[in-house]
């Protein structure tokens, strides 16, 4: 079977993009939304991530934790943001490695905004073999390609309703 390295899932969030984009550009926030990070340790957490930014996000799945270094790829407020993962480690960051880059694109609908978050797995150097057992082992039985649409899909609905419940200022 064909390896797949990118996946994507979009949502309609209530919302217009710049509400959207605030929320998302800030990775410290993340936790609130993702099944599996935590967060993460950004210098200004309460501004949106520049393009360039650097930051260590916090991750865990199941009694597993493990820390990733990630650089903001693209900044465009109320458009797309974008960050690589280039490093991975228990405690820190040690491993250094394309790992996966996470997208997030907002595009006006009606009164709110169509949210479109995709992952796409940068390890193209590792040979697909390698990838199917590590894979299989890292998500309980999945490739990442389909374990990634499931976490996608619940970090969207938990965006959603928290920025359709949230008092617009």
């Amino acid at each position: 079977m064909a390896r797949t390295f990118t996946v994507s899932r979009s949502v309609l969030i209530g919302v217009p993009p710049a509400v959207v984009y605030d929320a998302i550009s800030r990775p410290a926030l993340m936790g609130r939304w993702s099944p599996e990070n935590l967060g993460a340790t950004v210098s200004t957490p309460e501004e949106p991530a520049p393009l360039g930014l650097t930051f260590e996000g916090r991750n865990k799945r199941g009694a597993f934790r493990w820390v990733t270094r990630c650089t903001v790829t693209a900044a465009e407020p109320g458009s797309r943001f974008a960050f690589r993962v280039h490093a991975i480690g228990l405690n820190r960051p040690r491993l250094r490695a394309p790992i996966a880059t996470w997208e997030y694109r907002f595009e006006k609908d009606g009164d709110g905004t169509r949210v479109t978050e995709t992952w796409t797995d940068d390890r193209r150097s590792w040979p697909t073999f390698v990838t199917s057992v590590f894979d299989r082992v890292a998500t309980g039985g999945h490739t990442f390609a389909d374990f990634q649409v499931r976490n996608i899909d619940r970090t969207l609905s938990n965006l959603k309703r928290e920025l359709e419940t949230a008092p617009q200022t």
